[in-house]
C-alpha cells in the first residue's frame, strides 16, 4: 500500500514514484516559487500538471487537499516523524522544505526570521500587487475607463520595486545577503511576470531601477531556477 493512498489528490494524478515528493501546479509565479525551490534544493520530486484553464484545480480530488482552490500543492511522503504530509500556500511550502532541508535558509535564528519577513511580504504586498497590475493593464480590467484602480496598484508596485531596490542596493546579490534563499524562490517569478507576462515593465518605471534588474537576471541564469520556471511542463 503507497503512502499515497489516503489522498484523493494522488488518485487523480498518480505517482510513478511514490516515495518521492509529489508537486501538483503549473508554472504561474506562485506554482514556479516551489518547482524553483525543489530544483535548487536538489530534491527528488514528481511534478504534475494542474490546468487551471479547465479549473482542475477546483475539482473534488484537488479541494482535499486544498479547500481553497489554488496551485501549488505538495505530498512529501517522508513528512514529519516519517508520515506523509499534504501541504499547501506556496510560501509555507518554501518554509516547510528549507526547514527540512537546510537549504536555502540561513543558519542562524536573525537570518532565519529575515528571511520570513520576506516570505510574508511577498504573500502580502508583491503578488498581490503585481497581480492586480497585470488584471487592470493586460486583462479585463483594461477596459475600465476610469484608471484610478491602476494607478493604485500601479504605484503601490512602484513601492514594493523600491523596497527589493533598497534591499539590493549596498552591492549584495541576492536579498538575504550573498546566499540565495528562499527569498528568491518567492519574489523571482512576480518580478519576472510583471515586466514580461504582463508587459508593465514602463508602467512601473522598471528601467528606472538599477538593482532589481541585476538580481533578476542573475536569478533567471540560473540552471535551477531556468527548469523550475518551466516546472510542470505546459501542455504543447
Amino acid at each position: 500500500m503507497s503512502k499515497l493512498d489516503q489522498f484523493p489528490i494522488a488518485r487523480r494524478w498518480p505517482a510513478t514514484n511514490p516515495e518521492i515528493i509529489q508537486l501538483y501546479g503549473l508554472p504561474t509565479p506562485n506554482g514556479v516559487k516551489v518547482s524553483i525551490a525543489l530544483e535548487e534544493m536538489a530534491l527528488p520530486y514528481e511534478p504534475h500538471l494542474v490546468d487551471i484553464m479547465k479549473n482542475e484545480s477546483w475539482t473534488e480530488e484537488f479541494l482535499a487537499l486544498n479547500p481553497n482552490g489554488k496551485i501549488p500543492v505538495i505530498i512529501d511522503p517522508d513528512g514529519p516523524d516519517g508520515e506523509p504530509l499534504g501541504l499547501y500556500e506556496s510560501n509555507a511550502i518554501l518554509l516547510y522544505l528549507a526547514e527540512k532541508t537546510g537549504k536555502l535558509i540561513p543558519a542562524d535564528r536573525r537570518g532565519q526570521l529575515a528571511v520570513r519577513q520576506w516570505l510574508f511580504l511577498q504573500a502580502a504586498h508583491i503578488g498581490p500587487m503585481f497581480g492586480q497590475v497585470g488584471f487592470f493593464h493586460k486583462f479585463a480590467g483594461k477596459e475600465i475607463e476610469d484608471k484610478r484602480p491602476r494607478d493604485r496598484f500601479v504605484g503601490e508596485s512602484k513601492r514594493m520595486l523600491k523596497l527589493l531596490e533598497d534591499a539590493l542596493a549596498d552591492g549584495r546579490p541576492w536579498l538575504m545577503g550573498e546566499d540565495f534563499t528562499i527569498a528568491e524562490c518567492a519574489c523571482l517569478g512576480w518580478v519576472r511576470n510583471l515586466i514580461g507576462f504582463y508587459e508593465a515593465g514602463e508602467l512601473v518605471d522598471f528601467a528606472a531601477l538599477t538593482h532589481v534588474p541585476r538580481w533578476l537576471e542573475a536569478g533567471l541564469a540560473r540552471p535551477a531556477v531556468q527548469k523550475g520556471l518551466a516546472t510542470p511542463a505546459r501542455p504543447a
